[in-house]
């Protein structure tokens, strides 16, 4: 198959030679390779102002992102080569997580920009998040199946990132019968998660290490998790040897589902819920004299872009002061962000200006990041985004 030519212009190879993906549409010369004649997902060959290869991307010329590379070879994106980055993923996952349960495939991390797949046991969630992997999907689906025998497979394509590539949002199922639920072990803990209706791919990985580095901290302790999901952290840290947890969250369906894999672990009588807006509800605990050993606060995103960094990490310092001022006198924070935007060093003076408000003091313990399974590309920071800070908080 002969593929168009993707031109750049001069000096604007440098990032793609140091092992970054991504095509911006300025750097494209346009007058040699009109962006206008490409089609979404279109695979092309990227070449230098002096027409020397690059390699093969894929492309979307109405998003600014114009191409993503994939292989730096030219040789088109087919079932082998999807094939290939998949056994090199699994081979990872295998040797640092065996069981069957993890994050398998995370995008550009992984040479397979735009897609996420999620390993339950025997069955797979898949997220698309670009128009390249859109036009791939079969492929990928294909390959999926003969390298893993999943008995099922979910397309959870529902992501913001499609509207920006130009995609509708939809979940399908493409093999088998899920059912209503998914299982799944970590950290030798069992849980249950919707298939079809729960957050993203409905479980999320990237905590795991950080949610087994808890147990030091929970033995004994009275534990609260807010923002909670489905438990991971507060039903984990019962298991660990928690005396009294509770778990806070605005969803009815995740609420429920505490209560569930609390049972399934035996750990029913030490988890308790809360339904409500986090801040609401610590602010109502806090006024009915409640205190905790421990408090884990990992929130969703609150930086989507650079313009919202400002909002988002006052945001973050009202959270934590409210944490601060629930714990006990030597209280465990364990104070959680997902926000790329957000940067380690921020994150750790916003503790620190916290803490001086409510007048304790604070000390950094641990710092934690994404597992193994969410590899970090070196040439690419937006692949590293998870933070997890472990603090003392003490009079």
């Amino acid at each position: 198959m002969e593929l168009a030519v993707l031109r750049l212009k001069p000096r604007c190879e440098r990032r793609l030679k140091g092992g970054h993906l991504w095509i911006y549409s300025n750097e494209v010369d346009i007058a040699f390779s009109p962006l206008k004649l490409l089609s979404n997902g279109q695979q092309v060959v990227v070449e230098t102002s002096s027409g020397k290869s690059l390699g093969v991307a894929y492309c979307n010329p109405n998003s600014l992102i114009c191409a993503r590379m994939v292989s730096r070879e030219l040789l088109p994106i087919d079932g082998d080569m999807i094939t290939h980055l998949l056994r090199q993923a699994l081979s990872l996952r295998e040797r640092v997580y065996p069981g069957g349960c993890y994050r398998l495939v995370y995008g550009d991390s992984d040479g397979l920009p735009g897609l996420v797949v999620d390993r339950f046991a025997d069955v797979l969630v898949v997220q698309i998040g670009t128009a390249g992997m859109e036009a791939l999907k079969d492929i990928v689906i294909d390959a999926l199946d003969q390298l893993l025998k999943p008995t099922a497979i979910i397309l959870k394509n529902d992501s913001k990132a499609r509207q920006v590539e130009g995609l509708e949002n939809y979940v399908e199922v493409v093999k088998g019968e899920p059912g209503d639920e998914l299982q799944l072990v970590e950290n030798g803990v069992k849980f249950v998660v919707p298939s079809l209706t729960g957050q993203k791919t409905g479980w999320f990985y990237d905590h795991r290490d950080n949610r087994a580095r808890l147990a030091r901290y929970t033995n004994g302790a009275r534990v609260l998790d807010v923002f909670s999901y489905v438990g991971g952290w507060g039903v984990q840290a019962a298991v660990q040897g928690a005396a009294d947890v509770v778990c806070v969250d605005s969803s009815p369906l995740a609420i429920d589902y505490v209560g569930r894999n609390a049972m399934l672990n035996n750990v029913g009588d030490k988890v308790s819920t809360l339904k409500g807006q986090a801040n609401q509800c610590m602010k109502e605990l806090a006024e009915a004299g409640e205190k905790f050993d421990v408090i884990v606060i990992d929130p969703p995103a609150f930086i989507k872009k650079r313009k919202d960094i400002r909002a988002g990490e006052a945001g973050y310092k009202q959270l934590n002061q409210l944490a601060m001022r629930l714990l006990g006198r030597e209280g465990i924070l364990v104070s959680a962000s997902c926000s790329m935007h957000l940067q380690r060093e921020s994150l750790i003076d916003i503790l620190r200006s916290a803490s001086r408000h409510v007048d304790r003091q604070c000390q950094i313990l641990e710092v934690g990041g994404q597992g193994a399974d969410h590899p970090i590309h070196p040439a690419i920071p937006e692949t590293e985004y998870l933070k997890a800070m472990f603090a003392r908080v003490y009079i």
